[in-house]
């Protein structure tokens, strides 16, 4: 019987190496097992020519012949290179800390990135981790080593959210390589006070590379699934407003609608994708659209 990856759904699960290891396999092998096998990616089999070692590169691809007769290194390449960067980028703001249904918007977004790593990681590609807001970033550089997979999921699952998106971060500019073909999720509540988060993103689109918006959001957001006076307070500020949410819900879906049509045409005119995902979600959908975007980007 296969095990639902739903029941695993647990801070306690979700904030351990261990237990994100174990959702991510629970929901990557539940996806791989609806799919045909033959057409999943995988290193290319028609040699066309060397290019010289760079670092970071698949040291299983080196030519051992090519180095004993010229001491130099080698990479044998493709007729089509398979391999990819993958990195993603997650918003540790303290917005993303909103909870429903036992988890927050964070851990629900750890869920996505360990999930989405695992299926990269099997495809060969490299995998880096970026998570931001004002007080700290927390990287792990993409890089083809042994241990880089269980490097990448502890420092997943100790990220606290934090603070705010930051106005101006100089190390956000280092976060992608205009000189490879990478693969950018962007994983974020895109709660903003002006364009501080839509900016940066913008940003990070290449002629090379796609860029992926992951917006995760609780179901009571986008509804406003609320009776009687509330108490709503902004987590990143702690101000505190008192609503009346018979009377606001219509001025809020129609705010709340024509926000989001007009970020989602923004990203879109400057060739970026943009997604939906609600904590009720299935991570499923997440994994079709990588294999999707990669294949277009390959």
């Amino acid at each position: 019987m296969k095990q639902d990856y739903r029941q695993l759904l647990q801070p306690k699960i979700i904030n351990s190496l261990s237990g994100l290891s174990l959702i991510a396999r629970v929901v990557v092998n539940g996806y791989l097992s609806g799919l045909n096998r033959s057409k999943r990616v995988g290193a290319g089999l028609e040699f066309s020519q060397y290019r010289g070692y760079e670092a970071g590169d698949d040291l299983r691809l080196l030519d051992w012949k090519m180095l004993a007769r010229s001491g130099r290194y080698y990479i044998k390449q493709s007729e089509i290179d398979t391999h990819i960067t993958v990195k993603f980028i997650l918003d540790a703001s303290k917005s993303m800390l909103h909870k429903e249904n036992t988890i927050t918007k964070l851990e629900y977004a750890k869920v996505l990135i360990a999930s989405l790593a695992t299926l990269a990681q099997n495809q060969g590609d490299r995998i880096g981790l970026f998570a931001l807001n004002d007080e700290s970033l927390k990287s792990v550089p993409p890089v083809l080593q042994k241990q880089q997979y269980t490097r990448f999921l502890h420092e997943l699952a100790t990220i606290k959210g934090k603070g705010k998106w930051p106005e101006q971060s100089l190390e956000f500019e280092k976060l992608h390589d205009r000189s490879r073909k990478e693969l950018l999720f962007f994983i974020t509540d895109l709660h903003e006070d002006t364009a501080e988060l839509t900016s940066k993103i913008k940003g990070l689109k290449t002629a090379r590379n796609e860029v992926i918006v992951l917006q995760i959001m609780g179901e009571n957001e986008l509804e406003f699934n609320y009776r009687g006076y509330v108490v709503f307070e902004d987590l990143e500020t702690g101000a505190k407003v008192k609503v009346d949410t018979k009377s606001a819900k219509r001025n809020y879906l129609k705010v709340f609608k024509e926000t989001m049509v007009e970020t989602k045409n923004n990203l879109l005119s400057n060739g970026i994708a943009h997604h939906l995902f609600t904590l009720d979600d299935p991570i499923g959908e997440a994994l079709n659209l990588f294999l999707k975007q990669r294949t277009y980007l390959l």
